[in-house]
């Protein structure tokens, strides 16, 4: 009895024309799987002004790209096993070439039509198109490299290999290197080049069984460990590990906890009394500024404990002020410290706040604060030139600016939100202490700005009057201080970078 011959490999479908090297098939994979998550990390950046970095714009995006990835690895295979699949190479790189490189101009353009279906459609098609056309080459380059069924699983195994060493570095390069040192546009335009200019050279060369039930079983045991494990929170919110802790030395006091960092301090009894001393700071701007008792129109980013809004109801009464929080848990956590209602003029919506600028009614407001900016984070949409200068553009020819920034080591983010400040207002000066005024340590400071003069040498005898020994900058001592750090911008932001955390 004689062993059966092998399965003669089935008749394929077109003939895959000329082969592809292995190193060639390889450099494709990897290059369209690493072009796929810059795109994706990259609309993020380029969405946010207009949609905001939210958690739902996350979502948004990455849903998104997996749905290229998918629709566009079926249809590569599906095209691939009908037509000759070296023809279908150029045009897969150079169209999604083109795709790329107009998305800025194609989504900034319906964002400044004023139509928001406009505006969806294009960002949908920024991510969909580029994505599925890229996510497409690697099963036409797995047909072009697999000749005999006999090579399937080296060739799939190998190419999908890299095509995910690809993806995870286009997610470095993009998110430590290309973000922090090129604008958005500069990274789509010049991947788009990148593309077409691969499609010229390409046209021109012309597991399952009880293994998954022990996976289950851990998966399983991990999550009833997660869920009972104690965290630290009062509350796991959409966007922190939130915590009100007591005050051991005054009854009265609270101190809201985000993240393990503390974010504000209210005394239930006394909203006059200010415990940090950056916002002690910011009333010494606002007392200064404005006549005592007068009531202001004031707009707040970012919630916090309500310190400011709350201060400003009891020294001011008919001050109305509207605060933009992105987070809704800090919002409800705010009510129940505060017994269950908000301060008479405080209204809060739950909204972010980038988005809210665009609402605000030019020469309507008295007073902004701005403390939305966290030790370890930054939402970096609201330090740009743009957001800045909707601020400029909503408050009175004689209302304040103020805005707490969080920085350390050679405060590389500070300067450059300084910078962004001065480029939107005629005035501007810089509150801190001396330490950090002369490059030591680091922290709170205040910045403050307005198109009418400033009165800084009032605000730092308030400070004085507080019990606080920060000093100013103004003039040209400040633009020392700023040096030569950039203008953040829409385009061009790279504030994670620029950051030096607070080191817990």
């Amino acid at each position: 009895m004689t062993d059966a011959a092998p399965p003669a490999d089935p008749a394929p479908g077109p003939a895959p024309g000329p082969g592809l090297g292995a190193w060639s098939a390889a450099a494709l994979v990897f290059g369209s799987s690493a072009a796929v998550l810059v795109v994706e990390l990259v609309a993020l950046r380029l969405m946010a002004p207009y949609y905001g970095l939210t958690l739902e714009t996350n979502t948004m995006v990455i849903g998104l790209a997996l749905t290229a990835i998918a629709a566009g690895t079926w249809a590569g295979g599906w095209s691939a096993d009908r037509v000759a699949p070296r023809q279908l190479l150029g045009p897969l790189l150079g169209i999604s070439g083109a795709a790329v490189a107009l998305t800025p101009t194609l989504v900034r353009g319906a964002a400044a039509s004023g139509n928001p279906g406009l505006l969806l459609v294009m960002a949908t098609l920024s991510i969909l198109v580029p994505g599925a056309l890229l996510s497409a080459v690697t099963p036409v380059v797995i047909k072009l490299r697999l000749t005999s069924l006999h090579q399937t699983g080296s060739v799939v195994g190998h190419l999908s290999g890299v095509g995910t060493v690809g993806a995870i570095v286009g997610t470095v390069l993009t998110g430590f290197v290309l973000i922090s040192r090129v604008p958005v546009s500069g990274i789509l335009v010049g991947l788009g080049i990148a593309l077409l200019v691969t499609s010229v050279a390409v046209q021109v060369a012309g597991r399952r069984g009880r293994g998954d039930v022990v996976l289950a079983l851990v998966v399983a045991l991990a999550g009833l460990g997660a869920a009972t494990s104690p965290s630290g929170c009062d509350v796991e919110t959409t966007y922190h590990c939130l915590a009100v802790t007591a005050d051991p030395d005054r009854p009265t006091g609270r101190t809201l906890v985000l993240d393990g960092l503390r974010h504000s301090y209210v005394d239930l009894d006394d909203p006059t009394y200010l415990e940090f001393a950056y916002v002690r700071a910011m009333a010494a701007v606002t007392d200064t500024a404005f006549a005592a008792d007068q009531p202001l129109a004031a707009y707040h980013l970012g919630a916090g404990g309500l310190t400011l809004p709350r201060y400003l109801s009891a020294t001011r009464p008919g001050t109305a002020s509207n605060v933009s929080e992105i987070d809704a848990g800090v919002v409800a956590a705010d009510v129940r410290l505060l017994g269950g209602s908000l301060p008479d003029g405080v209204e809060v919506d739950v909204e972010d706040g980038r988005l809210a600028i665009a609402d605000l009614a030019p020469d309507s407001l008295d007073l902004i604060v701005g403390d939305a900016f966290g030790g370890v984070s930054v939402p970096w949409h609201l330090a740009t030139v743009e957001a800045v200068g909707g601020l400029e553009d909503a408050l009175a020819e004689d209302g304040v600016y103020v805005a707490n920034l969080i920085d350390f080591g050679p405060l590389d983010f500070a300067r450059a939100a300084v910078a962004t400040t001065a480029d939107a207002f005629d005035h501007v000066a810089l509150l801190a202490e001396p330490s950090a005024l002369a490059g030591e340590g680091g922290g709170n400071l205040v910045v403050f700005a307005s198109d009418a003069p400033l009165d800084v040498a009032a605000v730092v005898g308030a400070m004085r009057e507080r019990d606080l020994g920060w000093e100013a900058l103004e003039g040209g001592d400040l633009e020392t201080w700023i040096g030569d750090a950039p203008v953040l911008t829409d385009d061009y932001a790279p504030v994670d970078q620029l950051l030096t955390p607070y080191a817990r």
